[in-house]
């Protein structure tokens, strides 16, 4: 059974100090620069210091889940390359511990972050980035919402599809709505109307001017009504209205709620949830990875010293994340799954991380 030790306290406090520290520096490098490219916008627009002090607390939280990986990279190297300077590595595999036995601690340390990580990118984060969304589109850029506006298909339930020629969000409006009722293959009604409003108050449609057409095998009945008809359709206007970014600041139970019910309606932008989704996980656990590529490469005593270690982790972070972004354009385009898609940089750099390890100083 695994006794944590001196050796192992040292090297676990090692870790940790030096990863939270990275994760300082790179807060104090990007809140700068964000503030600087947004200073126009809390200046001209009326928000007030409590709604940027909420909107950097959330910046700095959504740039740390970001940066976790790279901020465990460079930690490791950095500290563990200075302890090769000084002859420590050496030192401990000279008084019998083996490579694998000093890898412990380092795995221990990476599990901790790992923990910190999947709370960070499931629970923290989104709720987060609920108030920094806000922010920006209330006050930084506030033509980010999107909404559908023609040729809109839904299936509303079992059996139940709606069509709509064209949708105004400002007078929540439908017109050319056509509600269809089917049972397998066959119709059996459907439902037109002209214009189509949701009201707030009932939670209806009222539809204007309809015709209904209903079919029993090859009997149809047609009806024409000019007036209004209350109806309940599991459709509001929130359903129109969508942003680019939107499954960000979704807690994981959202987001396995919109991708079921997106499924369930036949929509097409369910794969970016699903992407979100197994990125949150995939993302966490690469810290482990990334840890153990660390120490195999800052472990060697080498002429060019920490800068040269510190320049090869950076390289390998910038490969790391360059196939990060490939995964998601792969698993967005459908040529591999969402959840293998999401897991092929770690299972590049899962082979990286074992050949180094076997080439490591030992």
């Amino acid at each position: 059974m695994f006794q944590i030790k001196v050796l192992d306290k040292y090297l676990i406090s090692k870790y940790l100090s030096t990863f939270f520290f990275a994760v300082l520096i790179f807060a104090m490098i990007t809140v700068p620069i964000d503030f600087s490219d947004k200073v126009q916008s809390f200046i001209e627009k009326p928000c007030t210091k409590l709604d940027i002090l909420k909107y950097y607390a959330g910046f700095i939280l959504w740039m740390t889940g970001l940066l976790v990986p790279l901020c465990t990279l460079i930690g490791v190297v950095f500290f563990t390359s200075r302890m090769a300077f000084n002859s420590e590595i050496l030192s401990i595999l000279n008084a019998g511990v083996s490579f694998n036995r000093m890898l412990r601690p380092y795995l221990l340390a990476g599990c901790v972050v790992v923990v910190l990580h999947l709370l960070m990118n499931h629970v923290f984060i989104p709720e987060m980035n609920k108030v920094r969304h806000w922010f920006e589109r209330t006050y930084v850029w506030t033509d980010q919402e999107k909404s559908l506006g023609s040729n809109v298909h839904f299936l509303v339930g079992p059996g139940e599809k709606v069509f709509i020629r064209g949708y105004n969000k400002t007078a929540k409006s439908a017109s050319g709505m056509k509600l269809q009722k089917f049972e397998g293959r066959q119709i059996l009604s459907i439902l037109e109307a002209e214009n189509a409003s949701f009201i707030d108050s009932t939670g209806k449609w009222q539809l204007r001017n309809y015709t209904i057409r209903q079919f029993d095998g090859l009997k149809e009945t047609f009806s024409r009504t000019v007036g209004t008809m209350d109806t309940a359709i599991n459709l509001t206007p929130a359903d129109f209205i969508f942003y680019a970014n939107q499954n960000e600041e979704m807690t994981t139970t959202e987001l396995r709620e919109a991708v079921a019910r997106n499924q369930l309606r036949g929509l097409s932008n369910s794969k970016s949830f699903e992407i979100e989704l197994q990125r949150r996980t995939a993302e966490a656990f690469s810290n482990l990875i990334l840890t153990v590529i660390g120490l195999a490469v800052a472990g060697r005593k080498v002429r060019g010293g920490m800068g040269l270690h510190l320049a090869i982790a950076i390289g390998i972070g910038a490969l790391f994340i360059l196939l990060s972004k490939f995964a998601v354009s792969f698993a967005s385009s459908g040529v591999v799954s969402v959840a293998f898609g999401m897991w092929i940089p770690n299972l590049v750099f899962l082979v990286v991380a074992i050949w180094l390890a076997m080439r490591a100083q030992k």
